[in-house]
């Protein structure tokens, strides 16, 4: 009886290595886009998060208190892109500036394949002793690398509640810029 070698012929293995190749070829995007959209719902949770903790410690403390974006963590940046990161402070002496001396209260690093812009003009966002938001409605406008179809309108408002909307095409063009 002769003996057979065991082990694949180079026909066997190319169509193997064909099919992995066709199943990577279908699920490398759909698992990018996966990852974007994640990112995205996370820039969102985190904007949620700081402004319900910045709102509660406004009308907990009776004090001012700041959202503002914020590249270095420590220090508001002019602008309102905040894909850079945010931070939340206790505004002891109103300047809408952080002093040294003035608490923390949050911070958020940038955001990563994700864009974040405010409306223009709306660098800041203020909290008022009873927790209500100083000044007009701010608009949010979120857009990852899955393009514009997917951007999404983030509206504030003067209560502090934060709800869906559809983003205008202005909007869309300067938050998809990557």
């Amino acid at each position: 009886m002769p003996v057979r070698d065991r082990g694949f012929t180079l026909i066997e293995l190319s169509a193997v290595m064909a099919v992995i190749g066709l199943i990577g070829i279908f699920t490398v995007p759909a698992l990018q886009s996966v990852r974007y959209a994640a990112n995205s719902r996370k820039a969102h949770t985190e904007l949620l998060s700081t402004v319900l903790t910045a709102s509660h410690k406004a009308a907990l403390h009776g004090v001012h208190t700041v959202i503002c974006p914020s590249a270095d963590g420590i220090h508001c940046q002019s602008g309102y892109d905040w894909s850079t990161g945010w931070i939340a402070y206790i505004d002891n002496n109103g300047s809408r500036e952080r002093e040294p001396e003035e608490s923390l209260i949050q911070r958020q690093g940038a955001l990563t394949d994700t864009r974040l812009i405010s409306t223009t003009g709306r660098t800041r966002i203020v909290f008022q002793g009873n927790g209500g938001n100083a000044g007009s409605n701010v608009t949010f406008t979120l857009c990852d690398r899955r393009g514009p179809s997917k951007a999404q309108t983030l509206v504030l408002s003067n209560t502090g509640n934060l709800r869906q909307s559809s983003p205008s095409a202005t909007a869309i063009t300067t938050a998809c810029r990557f």
